[in-house]
């Protein structure tokens, strides 16, 4: 690779994304810079200014400026942070969070737009090509800390719902009807649930939410049930999607579970690739329509008995 390799898929890419915009006004009434302020803020329920200065990589007086317009239209709240009296803690207000969704909403019928002029058997392949972009590209920036496994705190089952549905939707499409069989599955948690044989792992990094999975019992005695699995797109390639993994089976073996079953679909290939790293079996596998979308679903199982026992 040369750098006029990177350089003519800079100028394509711009193309693109001036296509995108072209006419619709994507932004309006805000500047890019400040979408993505409003973007930032809409994923977790509030974030330290200084936090948000180096995740955007932000000038601190640009950004003070764009906090200040922001207050002053009531989008934003500022207040001491919990953490360090001597930081500044920023959350949207609820004409923020309309704000926010309204730029998102928009976002999501334009790439959408694009991507139905991408053939469907052509979109796995477009998804990981994006990936290995940002992950070769984004390894070595010295802002992303070391992610900690940590037990949900208030709002992070919301969150959970949020961005499984933002997600599967944006990479494949799916319709609102994963986001309910998701907020089912966290309901059903949240309002009863063995602390002692089911959990949830948030992945936090830099203060905010990057990953989640969960371990609940499963309808077979004995078995676990891994589910909800999932990764922000900035956030992978660092081993956060193993140690999530990792964390259900040690706690499943130490909960005394025999094994742990998980189902998912033939389009998720990366996590298919991880859960056979850890030693997953294909079980079985069906053809079915979910989420607007033909799949294959499947079952994998892992067994945690010794070999022999």
């Amino acid at each position: 690779m040369t750098v006029q390799d990177v350089r003519a898929f800079n100028r394509f890419y711009t193309g693109v994304i001036g296509a995108l915009d072209h006419g619709r006004h994507l932004y309006a009434p805000y500047t890019l810079t400040e979408s993505r302020v409003l973007y930032e803020l809409a994923q977790v329920p509030h974030l330290d200014a200084a936090d948000l200065r180096t995740l955007l990589g932000l000038d601190a007086g640009y950004l003070s400026r764009i906090l200040n317009r922001f207050e002053e239209a009531g989008l934003i709240e500022r207040g001491p942070s919990e953490s360090d009296p001597r930081r500044r803690r920023v959350r949207l207000t609820a004409p923020g969070r309309e704000a926010a969704g309204l730029l998102d909403e928009r976002a999501r019928d334009t790439v959408g737009a694009l991507l139905d002029t991408v053939a469907p058997a052509d979109r796995p392949r477009l998804a990981e090509a994006m990936r290995t972009i940002r992950n070769l590209l984004g390894e070595g920036r010295a802002r992303c800390g070391e992610a900690e496994l940590r037990e949900p705190a208030p709002g992070d089952l919301g969150w959970i719902v949020q961005r499984n549905a933002a997600l599967h939707a944006a990479e494949y499409g799916w319709n609102a009807g994963y986001e309910a069989l998701v907020a089912r599955i966290v309901a059903d948690f949240a309002e009863d649930h063995d602390p002692h044989r089911e959990r949830v792992w948030i992945a936090e990094q830099d203060g905010r939410p990057v990953g989640c999975v969960m371990c609940v019992r499963d309808d077979a005695p004995g078995t676990a049930r891994l589910r909800l699995l999932l990764v922000e797109p900035g956030a992978r390639g660092h081993g956060i999607g193993d140690r999530l993994v990792r964390a259900v089976i040690d706690f499943a073996r130490g909960a005394g579970y025999r094994d742990v079953a998980l189902w998912t679909v033939d389009v998720l290939s990366s996590a298919r690739r991880l859960y056979q790293r850890h030693g997953f079996v294909l079980v079985a596998e069906k053809p079915h329509r979910s989420f607007g979308k033909d799949l294959i679903g499947q079952d994998w199982r892992l067994d945690l008995r010794e070999p022999g026992a």
